[in-house]
């Protein structure tokens, strides 16, 4: 059986306030937002990111359900606010996930050396062909 017992999935059992605030940060993603998708769908297209992806009161930049793998982007301002990062990976790691994080430079400077990172935390059978 799919979703709970009323058969309802989690999205569904979202808030649709959480959903629309989804689409709205993919429809603003930022230029380096942009290349990691991109280059997340080329090279590791079995790990199955998702962009924006909501759990709980947060939306990870990028998840792959399959690998419980979070990967985010910071900006400068994470280097503000390390607290509230802190409890967002702490949440996460609480759920199952692993958390990984990339400064904007970096994936604009070498994001295959990203990719190859983000790879290496991936088990062997969703790398593809960077395995």
């Amino acid at each position: 059986m799919r979703g709970n017992a009323q058969g309802l999935t989690k999205r569904q059992l979202l808030p649709a306030a959480t959903v629309f605030r989804s689409r709205e940060l993919r429809r603003k993603a930022g230029p380096v937002e942009r290349a990691l998708k991109m280059a997340l769908r080329e090279a590791l297209p079995a790990a199955g990111f998702r962009h924006q992806a909501p759990f709980g009161p947060y939306h990870a930049d990028f998840a792959s359900h399959a690998a419980k793998l979070i990967v985010e982007v910071d900006d400068a301002t994470h280097a503000e606010r390390r607290d509230r990062d802190a409890a967002w990976t702490a949440f996460l790691n609480a759920e199952g996930h692993r958390v990984i994080r990339f400064w904007n430079n970096d994936v604009m400077g070498n994001i295959e050396g990203v990719i190859a990172e983000i790879a290496r935390s991936l088990p062997p059978e969703l790398r593809g062909s960077l395995a």
